[in-house]
């Protein structure tokens, strides 16, 4: 059936939607030191935009210190630059391939300019899985149209994509609320 196909489809980009929200949001510091924080940062190595983590060891030897130890010297200045051009807000130490970040102690500024990273990832992700739903139930409509479904089953289609989005939309409330909670205890 049409339906099951548009309805794994809706999910499907969904769940890669929060997925990706998820992993933006690990990269929001809150208070130690993880390789996670360097996720969405890309090097501009080879010809491409690639992660740091595809040219380099990321490491952390204590709770507030990030080692980036980079295979290739050409690519020292480059992993730096894009650190740098990052919105961590760190200053990278470069000592020969070894480039240490160490994080500053979270100011109440810095945690308020966190919160609404948060805030705007999620609100990003909403606006994402709202679109992703004006498209299946755009799908429905046509199926009905085209006379493929009757009026019943377009409206209860309908009613079943909207119930998933509002589903989707509640994750990302609690995982926006669980990163708050987080920048809020350190």
């Amino acid at each position: 059936m049409m339906f099951d196909q548009i309805y794994k489809d809706v999910e499907k980009r969904m769940n890669a939607t929060i997925q990706s929200s998820r992993s933006e949001m690990s990269g929001i510091r809150a208070g130690r030191a993880s390789p996670s924080m360097l996720d969405s940062i890309k090097v501009e190595a080879y010809g491409q935009k690639m992660n740091i983590n595809q040219v380099a060891n990321i490491t952390t030897p204590d709770a507030r210190t990030i080692n980036i130890d980079i295979w290739d010297q050409a690519n020292v200045n480059l992993v730096d630059k894009a650190v740098r051009e990052s919105d961590l807000g760190i200053n990278p130490m470069i000592e020969g391939n070894l480039i240490r970040l160490p994080l500053p102690q979270l100011t109440e500024e810095r945690r308020n300019e966190f919160l609404k990273m948060a805030s705007k990832i999620a609100e990003n992700t909403k606006i994402a899985i709202r679109n992703i739903r004006r498209d299946g139930i755009e799908k429905v409509k046509k199926l009905e149209k085209d006379k493929e479904i009757g009026q019943d089953d377009s409206k209860k289609y309908q009613e079943e994509i909207e119930t998933l989005t509002a589903n989707k939309i509640k994750i990302i409330d609690e995982v926006q609320q669980s990163k708050e909670e987080d920048l809020k205890n350190i």
